[in-house]
């Protein structure tokens, strides 16, 4: 085998075709957000509290794959727009909780057709989009559960102090 047939090729990287995805499916709602006041990562966040209505930031990441220092800022810039509250959790003040303002819950109605502008956007079938939105997730439980294992496996082999 040649030196240049070894080299891996960029076109034929899964993780480029996953990232150059995301970056245009990022590119197809940006003009859609804007016209609601949200970035991506915001939009994900108010998709959880309009699913649920009152989360904790906990939830909240585990839900986005996100740690709180990520969502600290996210979640005071959507305070400051006045689309949520925080909280402390009068039962467990470890514990912060999230809730839409009325402006928060209005603007759900606005965003309404935000995923069906998008998928009409992709240019597949519905039962298309929703086969590789379930591969996605397969993938992703599989590199997640992956990575907790080594650490798992890591642990173990660490000798008491």
């Amino acid at each position: 085998m040649s030196e240049a047939a070894a080299k891996p090729r960029l076109e034929q990287q899964l993780c480029f075709a996953i990232y150059s995805t995301m970056h245009a499916v990022n590119k197809a709602y940006q003009p859609l957000l804007e016209k609601l006041g949200l970035t991506y990562p915001q939009y994900l966040a108010m998709l959880v509290l309009w699913e649920g209505g009152d989360v904790t930031v906990k939830q909240l990441g585990e839900r986005l794959f996100l740690d709180s220092g990520t969502l600290t800022p996210l979640l005071k810039r959507l305070e400051a727009m006045g689309l949520i509250h925080r909280a402390r959790d009068p039962k467990d003040e470890r514990r912060v909780r999230l809730t839409l303002t009325e402006k928060g819950k209005s603007l759900h109605r606005d965003a309404q057709p935000v995923p069906g502008q998008i998928a009409a956007a992709m240019g597949r079938p519905p039962e298309d989009l929703k086969a590789v939105r379930k591969e996605l997730r397969r993938i992703r439980t599989a590199l997640l559960d992956a990575r907790a294992a080594k650490e798992a496996a890591a642990e173990s082999s660490i000798p008491p102090v």
